[in-house]
């Protein structure tokens, strides 16, 4: 199943991605192997970012001019492959994850996307990873997708590590729609740091009705 946003029709999800940036056989062939993974049981489809999430990404990481990136959370790579293609040559992403299965599978697609050299994994859990980082601006662009509990921790820790204008990406934030009736902790955490975000002076932010929902952070 090709993931899609909740806010589409089938036949709209399949528009917008007959009139975006087309993907390529690479491209196809990870989508493809994840979600096989997704119907062995062995992986959530939702862990996976939709087609048209991937082409804004690389196009917005390359539009912002992004050197140095970070992610949070990278499942089996195709938001860290389309990160790393908006990339100049001589950039870099760092991607934190606690899945050797999983990141096993990235590395096999960035490898045939050339793009090995400019990513690297952090195996372990992400928190105590990021916090170990120096707290110095290293990043330009910081992507999370990861345990929706653990967002606040996240954005407090990159804020110290983001350059002035440095942008933070957000997955996930509008849950299906349920920021307006929370159904499970995820959704609680995720409304009461919606809430938090518009009201933090530190950041400038815009929650994007793209896919399951993008919180674009700006550091002020």
């Amino acid at each position: 199943m090709t993931p899609r946003s909740f806010l589409l029709t089938p036949e709209l999800a399949d528009y917008v991605r007959a009139v975006s940036e087309p993907v390529d056989d690479v491209v196809d062939d990870l989508l493809a192997e994840t979600a096989a993974l997704a119907a062995r049981g062995e992986a959530s489809p939702t862990y996976q970012i939709a087609p048209e999430q991937g082409a804004f990404m690389q196009l917005f990481t390359r539009a912002v001019g992004a050197r140095r990136a970070i992610e949070i959370g990278t499942f089996t790579g195709f938001s860290a492959l389309c990160i790393a293609r908006g990339l100049p040559e001589d950039g870099s992403l760092l991607c934190l994850d606690r899945s050797a299965e999983w990141t096993a599978v990235a590395r096999r697609y960035w490898e045939r996307a050339g793009l090995a050299d400019r990513i690297e994994v952090r195996l372990g859990e992400a928190l105590p990873t990021l916090r170990a980082l120096p707290a110095e601006d290293a990043f330009d662009l910081a992507f999370v997708d990861a345990d929706k509990t653990g967002y606040a921790a996240y954005v407090e820790e990159l804020y110290a590590r983001m350059t002035d204008n440095g942008v933070v990406l957000l997955d996930n934030t509008l849950r299906g729609g349920r920021v307006l009736d929370p159904q499970d902790e995820d959704d609680v955490a995720l409304a009461e740091l919606n809430r938090g975000l518009a009201a933090d002076p530190r950041w400038e932010t815009v929650l994007l009705p793209v896919s399951d929902g993008l919180t674009v952070l700006r550091r002020r």
